[in-house]
């Protein structure tokens, strides 16, 4: 697991991905998506709702999927269960302007993780970015 959340990829992450698509973000502030996309957006970040319900959530209109947001996303960053993250891994790789997949804290899927890996892209599991932003950025 250590190669795949190596501290110096997520600093990179949290330093230079700019927009992030929250898979997972709906208009409900009980749950972690909400909050922690409050945080991003609070560092700066430009947060981008993916769900099925495609709802407006921190003013960002939101898309029912990964494959419907029309301009770049650097990050996928997933708040679903890890039985579906691998097919969210998967759409994110279909799209060359995703650099990361971002797999949110219990989302485990380690055939997701070797498929992103082998694309070349960054991958970061079992992690959330409110703890490590603190931890690795102060």
């Amino acid at each position: 697991m250590s190669a795949v959340t190596d501290e110096d990829a997520i600093r990179r992450v949290l330093e230079e991905a700019r927009v992030w698509a929250v898979v997972g973000l709906g208009d409900n502030p009980q749950r972690p998506a909400y909050s922690v996309a409050r945080f991003l957006l609070e560092r700066g970040k430009r947060v981008v709702p993916v769900h099925p319900g495609a709802a407006t959530v921190h003013g960002e209109r939101g898309y029912a999927s990964l494959a419907d947001i029309p301009f770049e996303v650097d990050v996928a960053d997933v708040f679903r269960r890890s039985d579906d993250a691998g097919g969210i891994a998967d759409e994110a790789l279909a799209r060359p302007d995703i650099s990361t997949v971002w797999f949110q804290l219990g989302v485990v899927d380690s055939g997701a993780a070797e498929r992103v890996r082998a694309a070349g892209r960054t991958m970061v599991m079992d992690r959330c970015p409110a703890i490590e932003w603190p931890r690795l950025l102060g």
